[in-house]
């Protein structure tokens, strides 16, 4: 699991002061690739990026924080699941803002895919995240398959 937190500055807004959904992205990238790459212990690079979802508005000023976790492993990839809360500094007020899922690969020196370490469930969470995993990959495959 990774924490990531970071306030919003007026450089990540775009006029009407909401942080771009760009910038959510990069973040959102930023936090599912150190999770990667302390599971793989190599270097990491994004295959995928699904189910983002934008639930709410992102102010400046806002002190966003992201939770990074390693759902599922298979040969030489990982899904990994990043959940982003936003925190209104001055009134407390805390919000469930982004959700997004996304494939990395695990990549030796030359850039080419390497074997992961497989992911043990310790607990009914785990085994749940790993499942649901598993369920979106099977989409992906399916979807990937039709195009």
């Amino acid at each position: 699991m990774v924490t990531m937190a970071v306030q919003m500055l007026p450089s990540d807004a775009n006029p009407q002061g909401q942080v771009h959904g760009g910038t959510i992205m990069k973040l959102v990238d930023s936090a599912a690739a150190v999770a990667a790459h302390r599971h793989a212990r190599s270097m990491v690079v994004t295959a995928r990026m699904d189910e983002m979802s934008f639930l709410a508005p992102v102010e400046v000023g806002d002190l966003v924080t992201l939770w990074a976790s390693v759902n599922a492993v298979w040969n030489t990839s990982m899904e990994v699941g990043v959940r982003m809360e936003t925190e209104n500094l001055l009134t407390g007020e805390v919000r469930h803002t982004a959700t997004a899922y996304l494939v990395l690969v695990a990549v030796d020196e030359e850039r080419r895919p390497r074997a992961v370490p497989p992911l043990v469930a310790s607990t009914e969470e785990e085994q749940r995240r790993i499942d649901d995993a598993q369920a979106r990959r099977a989409r992906r495959l399916a979807t990937r398959r039709r195009v």
